[in-house]
């Protein structure tokens, strides 16, 4: 699990602790007092279990504070809103996954997204989204809402038309070799990002197969310097302490500065074109 969302968890368990201990109470009477298992406590405050709303009130009863139940709920629901899982957000389909990346999306003016192995969601073409929201739903096995989520995506591409936004697209060189819908949509995936690149808003870079090895990676995306969003098999990671954000910020810096951009991009991209293009005759 990130870091960010075990030092939340390490700081919301100083601040019970602290209320334990003003209240002159021991964790095992704390424990004895609200019907928990006697490690329930040491858990809480020291960070390797997040306390659900109703333990809250338990320990703020308990140790006499009342008062500072909203703000520690606030603080509960914060974590929780770090690590959530895709079994969570994807609950009722895709369709709703798109609409919350839209407002994200609305409310940003520089947004650097890298991609090692996929064409950023924001520059599909309606068959790719098809292709990979397809693979999503049968992964997942969440409720089908295949075409109500493809137009939900597409909906997201107007911002690259409007606005004070911009994007800084970095891929790895596989993006543009992995096979999403076979080679007819891979072909129309791979025009569509010659055609984003002559935008005006748009930077867009590719690093070489080849590059040397600078910086660990993992697909993520920056909004602005507020938060970055990483998307693992599991969950939908959002970070919003500022030394990670550095460290982002830090590794994209790298691979953009190892991606070509402009012709040497394009050759790149048509290479790839030229293989997908399925032969005729």
């Amino acid at each position: 699990m990130t870091t960010s969302v075990h030092e939340a968890r390490q700081a919301l368990g100083h601040r019970l602790r602290d209320l334990r201990k003003d209240a002159g109470l021991t964790g095992r009477g704390l424990a004895i007092l609200a019907g928990w298992n006697s490690s329930k406590v040491s858990k809480i405050e020291y960070g390797r279990q997040t306390p659900s709303e109703d333990d809250i009130r338990a320990w703020c009863g308990h140790t006499g504070a009342g008062d500072q139940i909203p703000d520690l709920i606030a603080t509960v629901r914060h974590i929780e809103a770090m690590y959530v899982e895709w079994r969570r957000t994807l609950g009722s389909g895709t369709r709703r996954r798109q609409k919350a990346a839209r407002a994200l999306e609305a409310g940003t003016r520089l947004m650097r997204w890298y991609e090692p192995v996929l064409v950023p969601g924001i520059l599909h073409t309606a068959e790719y989204a098809e292709a990979v929201l397809r693979r999503v739903i049968d992964f997942y096995g969440i409720p089908d809402d295949l075409d109500a989520g493809v137009s939900a995506r597409l909906e997201r591409q107007q911002i690259l038309y409007q606005g004070n936004h911009r994007f800084h697209f970095v891929l790895a060189q596989q993006a543009l070799h992995t096979v999403v819908g076979g080679p007819q949509v891979m072909a129309g995936q791979l025009d569509r990002l010659l055609a984003v690149m002559s935008l005006p808003r748009v930077r867009f870079g590719i690093i070489p197969a080849r590059a040397e090895y600078h910086v660990p990676t993992n697909q993520f995306i920056m909004y602005d310097d507020q938060l970055v969003e990483i998307e693992t098999v599991s969950a939908e990671l959002t970070i919003k302490q500022p030394r990670e954000i550095s460290l982002y910020d830090r590794a994209f810096t790298e691979l953009a500065a190892q991606a070509v951009t402009g012709p040497s991009a394009r050759d790149l991209i048509t290479a790839a074109l030229d293989l997908h293009r399925e032969p005729t005759g």
